[in-house]
């Protein structure tokens, strides 16, 4: 019922921008109680938080190593949310998952891979 689908990844060069969009199908975002965003997991690494948004209180999260280069949006005509990504490093590759969660459940999309190289 709840689908979540990434979109956006791709090769882009050090000090690029991509953005990343998850479009969350059966999982509205004008209503209640959620939270959504971006998760990455780098090979050999831990699957890592990278920005979310917690709708009960308009709480806005950045991973420290990504303050001031990403951003997290939603547009909810779309029923999407956003991660805006300037200024991406190679440390920044990694595949990108959107998550959210309301109530008792979660919910992972399949990831989409940013590759930041040169």
């Amino acid at each position: 019922q709840v689908q979540l689908v990434e979109s956006g990844g791709g090769l882009v060069r050090p000090g690029g921008s991509l953005r990343l969009s998850c479009a969350a199908s059966g999982f509205p975002l004008d209503l209640d109680y959620y939270a959504i965003g971006w998760f990455r997991q780098a090979p050999g690494k831990e699957r890592e938080g990278v920005a979310c948004f917690a709708s009960k209180a308009g709480i806005l999260y950045y991973q420290d190593s990504v303050k001031g280069r990403f951003t997290i949006s939603t547009d909810n005509a779309k029923n999407t949310v956003y991660l805006q990504m300037n200024s991406l490093k190679p440390e920044d590759t990694a595949v990108y998952y959107c998550n959210a969660v309301r109530g008792f459940n979660l919910y992972w999309g399949q990831g989409t891979q940013v590759t930041v190289s040169s």
